[in-house]
C-alpha cells in the first residue's frame, strides 16, 4: 500500500471542475515487450521522478462525460465558458510544444478551424480561428525558485499534457487509494508500465484511474479514468506521437491576425505573507475548504471565487440546471453545485452529497 499526504480531490478535481482545460482520448494501446519487472512503488517513483522537459507530439481525446455541446460564439464572457466546456465534450486533437517550464504551445484542431494556447513566459495566448477571437492573459511577475509557474498563482497549467495531470493524480496518491501495476502496454509507439488507481471508497463517481508510465524515461503517456457504472472511458489524455527534442523557438511567439477581436486580462498574483516564492497554496490562502478525505471529499470555495461575468454567463446557464437553492451540473465523475448566495462545491460524488454539504454550512 502507498501512502502519501496530499488529498487527491484538491489536487485533480478542483482544476477538472473549474476549468481546466485538458484534452481527452481513449487509449488504442497494444502489448509491450518483455519489460522488465516492476513494483507498483517503483512505476510510481518512475513517474514522479521523470525529468523530460522539452518535447512535442500529437494528443487525441474523446470524452464520455455526458456533457451538453454548446457554441462558442456569442458574448465575450460567455466564450470562455464555452471553449473550457467544449473541451470536455465530444472528439479532439491537437498539437503541442514543450520547451521547459514557460514555453508552451497547444494547437486544438477543430474541423475548418484551429484554437491555440500560447505561453511564453509571463505571457499567455489563447485564439480561435473560428470567430478570429483572441485572449491574452499577463501572469504576475515573481521571482524565486518556481516562479513563473501558473501553479504558482494557484491556476492551471496553460497547456495540460498527460505528464502533468498524471504527476497531480499520483503525487496525491493515499490511503484511499489501492495502487497495482498493470499489463504492460505501449503508447505513442512507446514501451510502457501501467499504474491502476483504485478508490478503496464506494461512494465516489470514480471506478478506475490507469496511467502509462513510459519504461524509458518515465514520463507519464496517458491517463485515463472510468466511471462507475460506464462503459468506455469518461475521461482520458494521452499522446498518439511524441518526440523528445526540443521545438523551433518560433512556435511560442503568436501576433494575433488582423481584424481579431483582443481581450487583455491581467492575473494578479495572491499575497503570501511569510511564505516561500513558488509555495504551494494552502486552503487558507485560497479560501477552499474540504469535507472528507480522499476520493469521496467534497471541495467548498465560498461566495465571489466565480467571477461575476462567468456566473451570470447564458452558456454557463445552459450547461447547468436548476436544483433547490442553486444550479447544478453533473457530469459522469464530478458534479458541481452552485448556491444562489454565491458558493460553489464539487467533487467526484453525486449531487445529493454536495447538496448536505452545502446545507450543513
Amino acid at each position: 500500500m502507498i501512502r502519501r499526504r496530499s488529498r487527491w480531490l484538491a489536487a485533480a478535481v478542483v482544476p477538472l471542475a473549474v476549468g481546466a482545460g485538458a484534452l481527452t482520448w481513449t487509449v488504442q494501446a497494444s502489448a509491450a515487450q518483455d519489460l522488465p519487472a516492476k513494483s507498483a512503488e517503483e512505476v510510481l517513483s518512475m513517474a514522479l521522478g521523470s525529468d523530460v522537459k522539452t518535447f512535442s507530439g500529437a494528443l487525441e481525446q474523446s470524452s464520455e462525460l455526458g456533457l451538453p455541446e454548446l457554441p462558442d460564439t456569442g458574448p465575450a464572457a460567455d466564450v470562455g465558458v464555452a471553449t473550457a466546456l467544449d473541451l470536455f465534450t465530444g472528439t479532439h486533437t491537437a498539437r503541442v510544444f514543450v520547451d521547459g517550464p514557460d514555453k508552451a504551445r497547444l494547437q486544438v484542431m477543430d474541423r475548418l478551424a484551429e484554437r491555440d494556447v500560447i505561453r511564453q513566459g509571463r505571457s499567455v495566448w489563447f485564439y480561435s480561428s473560428r470567430d478570429n477571437t483572441a485572449a491574452h492573459l499577463s501572469l504576475p511577475e515573481r521571482t524565486g525558485p518556481g516562479a513563473g509557474s501558473p501553479e504558482e498563482f494557484g491556476q492551471p497549467d496553460a497547456v495540460q499534457t498527460p505528464d502533468q495531470l498524471a504527476r497531480r493524480l499520483l503525487s496525491a496518491v493515499d490511503s484511499s487509494t489501492q495502487v497495482t501495476v498493470g499489463p504492460e502496454t505501449e503508447v505513442a509507439d512507446r514501451a510502457a508500465y501501467e499504474l491502476v488507481l483504485d478508490p478503496r471508497s464506494s461512494a465516489t463517481l470514480v471506478d478506475s484511474v490507469t496511467i502509462a508510465v513510459d519504461a524509458q524515461t518515465g514520463m507519464p503517456l496517458s491517463v485515463q479514468v472510468q466511471a462507475r457504472n460506464q462503459q468506455k472511458p469518461a475521461f482520458t489524455l494521452a499522446f498518439t506521437e511524441l518526440q523528445l527534442q526540443t521545438p523551433s523557438a518560433e512556435l511560442f511567439t503568436f501576433t494575433p491576425p488582423p481584424g481579431a477581436s483582443v481581450q487583455e486580462r491581467t492575473l494578479q498574483a495572491p499575497a503570501r505573507e511569510g511564505k516561500a516564492p513558488g509555495a504551494v497554496p494552502s486552503q487558507q490562502d485560497s479560501g477552499y475548504t474540504v469535507a472528507g478525505e480522499g476520493w469521496d471529499a467534497v471541495v467548498a470555495l465560498p461566495a465571489g471565487s466565480v467571477p461575476a461575468d462567468v456566473a451570470g454567463s447564458e452558456l454557463l446557464r445552459q450547461a447547468t440546471y436548476a436544483v433547490p437553492n442553486g444550479r447544478a451540473m453533473t457530469t459522469a465523475l464530478v458534479s458541481v453545485l452552485l448556491t444562489n448566495d454565491g458558493r460553489v462545491f464539487a467533487g467526484s460524488v453525486p449531487l445529493e452529497r454536495l447538496q448536505a454539504a452545502a446545507e450543513a454550512r
